[in-house]
C-alpha cells in the first residue's frame, strides 16, 4: 500500500495545463472537463466516489460497444463473452468469479433497474448507442440502491437539446462485415421534448460461429405539466440474438488460434432475448421545500439459451416502484438540512425450462431424458429497500455531514413444475422458499468543500442474497440452507477537484473494502454416482485495498489555423486485492482448502487508461486510447497465472455544420468518421472461466480431455470501422 500511494501522489502532481472553458458549480467556478461540472454533483451527492462519463467520453469510439468506454474508467473492467452480448461488469474487484451473468453489482437504465429483483443483470438487450451519459458508483451503495457490493451503474438518455423537429441518420460499416444503422427523429418545444429511435446492428463477429443481431425499438420523453409537476416516460421493445463460439485452452489463445468450442458450435450455441421494457416518472415539487419522484417500471421477456451442455428457455418478468421524497430547509443563517426518505420495491416472476445434453457427437442437440438433469421452474423473488438520508451542512465552513440506513429484505418461492403429484414416478419435488433476514446498511460521510477541492471520508455498507437458483443444489435435490448473504464494509479518503487554478481536474480515492461471507462457486463429485456438479458456498472473506485516480485538462490552443483543443486524460488503478480467511471444500465430507493471503482471482495489480484527444478549428478530430491490463491468476491457488495486453484504438472524423441555401440557417450537422481497434495486434482475452470454474472441458469441444477451456479471446488483429452521422433540424 505504501508503494500504490507514493506512486499516486507522484502522479498527482506531474501534470501542467493551459487555460480552458469556464463552467459554473456550486461553490468553484470551474475550468475543466465536460465531466466535470456533472461529476462533482454526483460526488456530493452520494458522498462516495462516482465517476460519470459524458457523450464526449461515449463517442470516442463505437458507442454500441461499452466496454470501451466503461473500461476507460479507474477500478472499472467489462467483460464479455461474445462481441456485443455477455457483459458483466466488474467494479473494484467484484463481480466477475460467477460463470454466467452479471452479479453483485446494480444497474439502471434511464431510471429503470436492469438488476432483477434476483439481483442478476442481463445487458444483452439494451442499446447503448442512445446513451449520453453514464455514472459509476464505486463500491457497496446499499443505503440508497439496495442490494450491490460492487457498486452502481447509471446509464441515461437524453433527447436533442435543440426546439423543433430534428431528423438523425446513422451509417456504420466495418470488419467482420459489421453493419450498423439507427434512424432517429426527436420533437422539442418549450414544454415536451420526445424522441423515437430505431437501430440495427449485425455482424459476423471476430470468432468461429460468433454473430451477433440486434433491433432495438425505443422511445422516451419528458412532458412539463406545469411549474411544479413533470412526466417522463421510456418505452422499448428490443431483439437479440448472439452467437456463443465457447471457451479455448489456453494453449491455442497465447499461440494467437481460435477454432471455437465445438461443444458449442456444432450445437448453434445461442443466446436468444426478445424483451419489453417501460417506465413512467412523475416529479412533483410540492412546496417549496418539499418535492418528490416516483418511478413505476415493467421488464418482460423471453428467452432462449443453447451452451455446450444445456439448453433452457424461460419467460421472465420484473416490475416495482421507486419513490423518493426530498426536503430541503435552511436552518438559520449557517446551516441547511437535506432529508431524503424514499424506497425500492421490485418483484420478478420467471418461468424457466431446461434440459441436459448428452454429448452425443452424431446427434448434438439430443437431450436426456428429464429425470436427469432436466427441470421446470417457476421463481417468485421479491426485494425491498427502506431508505433514509440526511445531509447537513456548515455553510461558513463549507462542511457537511451525511448520514443514512436503509432496510433491505429479500425472499423467493421456487415451484417445481415436475412435482406435481403423479407426474412423474420417483420424481423428488424441488420446490422451496427461502426468507433472508433484514439486512441493516448504513453510509456516514464528511465532506468538505475548500476552493475548488471537495474532500470526503466515507464509511459504507452493502449485501448481496444468494439467487434463487443458488440457493437449492439441483444435483442432489436437496435445499442450500447454509447458505448466508454477503456483506461487505468500505471505508473511504477521497478528494476532487481542480488545481493549478482550476486548469486540471483530477479525482483520487484511497480505500479499503471488506467482504464477509464470500459467495462462491465451487465443483463437487455426486457420491451416488461419481457425476460432476457445482454448487454455491459461503468460502469466507476477501480484502480489496487500493488507490484509484483519474484526471485530465482541456487546453484550448488561441489563433493556431491547425489545433483548436488538446485534451489529455489518465485513469490508473493500483490495487493489493487478498482473501482472508478464505476456505473451499470440494464436495461434502471433503478436506478444507484455505486460500488466505492469495490475490483475488480476476484483478490485476495494476490497471492503467491514456487518452489523448485533438481537435481543429476546421472541425476535425482525433481520438487516441492507450489502455493496459496487468496480469491476473484464475484460480484461488494462483498457479495459473494469465498474461497483461495492453490495446491502442484511435478515431478519427470531421464534424461540420453548413447549409443548402446561402441565406438559409445551418439546418445541417454532419460528422463522418474512421476508426480502428487493437491496432497494435495485442493477443488479448474478453471473458475467462476463473475460480473454481476453471478446468472447464466439454464433451465434443474438439480439444483433448485433459485439456481444459476456460478462455474467450478477443480480435488479436486490428479491426476497423467508419461512418456517418446526419442531422437536419427544420
Amino acid at each position: 500500500m505504501k508503494r500504490i500511494i507514493t506512486i499516486s501522489i507522484t502522479s498527482l502532481f506531474c501534470l501542467t495545463a493551459q487555460a480552458q472553458t469556464v463552467q459554473n458549480i456550486p461553490g468553484a467556478q470551474v475550468n475543466g472537463r465536460k465531466k466535470t461540472h456533472k461529476e462533482r454533483a454526483e460526488f456530493l451527492h452520494h458522498a462516495q466516489t462516482t465517476e460519470v462519463l459524458t457523450e464526449s467520453e461515449l463517442q470516442r469510439n463505437n458507442p454500441a460497444f461499452i466496454e470501451q468506454a466503461l473500461s476507460t474508467v479507474a477500478g472499472v473492467q467489462v467483460d464479455k463473452r461474445t462481441q456485443l452480448g455477455g457483459q458483466r461488469i466488474v467494479i473494484r474487484g467484484y463481480g466477475n468469479d460467477q460463470k454466467f451473468g452479471n452479479w453483485g453489482i446494480k444497474a439502471y437504465y434511464n431510471g429503470i433497474p436492469l438488476t432483477t429483483a434476483e439481483g442478476v443483470t442481463t445487458l444483452d438487450d439494451i442499446d447503448f448507442s442512445l446513451v449520453n451519459n453514464i455514472e459509476v458508483i464505486k463500491g457497496p451503495a446499499g443505503t440508497e440502491y439496495g442490494a450491490g457490493v460492487g457498486g452502481v451503474a447509471r446509464f441515461y438518455l437524453q433527447g436533442a437539446g435543440r426546439k423543433g423537429v430534428t431528423l438523425s441518420q446513422n451509417l456504420m460499416t466495418g470488419t467482420y462485415n459489421l453493419f450498423q444503422a439507427q434512424s432517429r427523429v426527436d420533437v422539442v418545444n418549450d414544454n415536451a421534448s420526445v424522441t423515437a429511435n430505431y437501430t440495427h446492428i449485425q455482424s459476423d463477429g471476430y470468432r468461429p460461429h460468433g454473430a451477433s443481431l440486434k433491433n432495438f425499438f425505443s422511445s422516451f420523453g419528458d412532458f412539463k405539466i406545469n411549474n411544479k409537476q413533470k412526466l417522463s416516460y421510456y418505452v422499448a421493445h428490443n431483439y437479440s440474438q448472439e452467437e456463443t463460439p465457447g471457451q479455448i485452452p489456453y494453449a491455442l489463445y497465447y499461440a494467437g488460434v481460435d477454432p471455437g468450442n465445438m461443444a458449442y458450435i456444432r450445437k448453434n450455441g445461442r443466446t436468444e432475448i426478445l424483451s419489453t421494457r417501460v417506465g413512467i416518472s412523475h416529479s412533483y415539487q410540492i412546496t417549496k421545500e418539499l418535492g418528490n419522484r416516483t418511478s413505476l417500471f415493467y421488464a418482460g421477456s423471453s428467452s432462449k439459451h443453447v451452451s455446450a451442455g444445456s439448453f433452457t428457455n424461460g419467460t421472465d418478468g420484473n416490475y416495482g416502484l421507486r419513490s423518493e421524497f426530498f426536503w430541503k430547509k435552511e436552518l438559520g443563517k449557517n446551516f441547511s438540512n437535506r432529508l431524503s426518505l424514499g424506497t425500492e420495491l421490485q418483484e420478478s416472476q420467471s418461468l424457466t425450462n431446461g434440459a441436459r445434453f448428452t454429448g452425443s457427437i452424431d446427434t448434438p442437440m439430443q437431450l436426456r431424458p428429464i429425470t436427469s438433469g432436466g427441470s421446470s421452474m417457476r421463481y417468485v423473488t421479491r426485494q425491498s429497500s427502506y431508505f433514509a438520508i440526511d445531509r447537513i451542512s456548515y455553510e461558513p465552513w463549507q462542511l457537511t455531514l451525511v448520514a443514512g440506513i436503509s432496510a433491505n429484505t429479500a425472499r423467493y418461492t421456487r415451484e417445481d413444475l415436475l412435482g406435481l403429484p403423479g407426474l412423474i414416478a420417483g420424481y423428488k419435488d424441488q420446490s422451496f422458499a427461502k426468507n433472508f433476514e433484514t439486512a441493516i446498511n448504513p453510509h456516514i460521510a464528511l465532506q468538505k468543500a475548500w476552493k475548488h477541492q471537495l474532500f470526503q471520508f466515507s464509511y459504507s455498507k452493502g449485501f448481496n442474497a444468494p439467487t434463487a437458483s443458488t440457493s437449492y443444489i439441483s444435483a442432489l435435490r436437496e435445499s442450500n440452507n447454509d447458505l448466508k448473504p454477503e456483506h461487505a464494509t468500505q471505508y473511504e479518503l477521497s478528494a476532487q477537484g481542480l488545481l493549478f487554478n482550476t486548469h486540471f481536474d483530477y479525482q483520487v480515492s484511497l480505500f479499503s473494502l471488506m467482504i464477509n461471507d464470500k459467495l462462491t462457486q465451487l465443483s463437487a463429485i455426486d457420491p451416488s454416482n461419481n457425476a460432476p456438479y457445482t454448487y454455491t458456498a459461503n468460502t469466507g472473506d476477501q480484502k480489496n485495498q487500493g488507490i484509484e485516480l483519474s484526471m485530465g485538462y482541456i487546453w484550448h490552443v488561441k489563433k493556431n489555423p491547425v489545433l483548436a483543443t488538446v485534451e489529455p486524460f489518465v485513469s490508473s488503478s493500483f490495487y493489493d486485492f487478498t482473501y482472508t480467511n478464505f476456505t473451499t471444500i470440494v464436495g461434502k465430507g471433503s478436506t478444507a482448502t484455505s486460500f488466505d493471503g492469495k490475490q483475488v482471482i480476476g484483478i490485476p495489480k495494476n490497471k492503467f487508461c491514456i487518452g489523448l484527444d485533438l481537435s481543429s478549428p476546421s472541425g476535425f478530430y482525433m481520438n487516441n486510447t492507450f489502455s493496459y491490463m496487468g496480469a491476473i491468476y484464475a484460480d484461488f491457488g494462483n498457479t495459473n497465472k494469465v498474461g497483461d495486453f495492453n490495446l491502442f484504438n484511435s478515431k478519427i472524423g470531421y464534424r461540420h455544420s453548413f447549409r443548402l441555401a446561402r441565406f438559409a440557417p445551418k439546418n445541417f450537422d454532419l460528422d463522418v468518421y474512421f476508426a480502428g481497434n487493437n491496432l497494435s495486434n495485442q493477443i488479448n482475452y474478453t471473458y475467462l472461466f476463473m475460480g473454481n470454474s476453471v478446468g472447464d472441458s466439454d464433451k465434443g469441444s474438439g480439444f483433448p480431455s485433459s485439456t481444459p477451456a476456460d478462455v474467450t479471446p478477443g480480435p488479436n488483429k486490428a479491426y476497423f470501422f467508419g461512418g456517418f452521422g446526419l442531422k437536419y433540424h427544420f
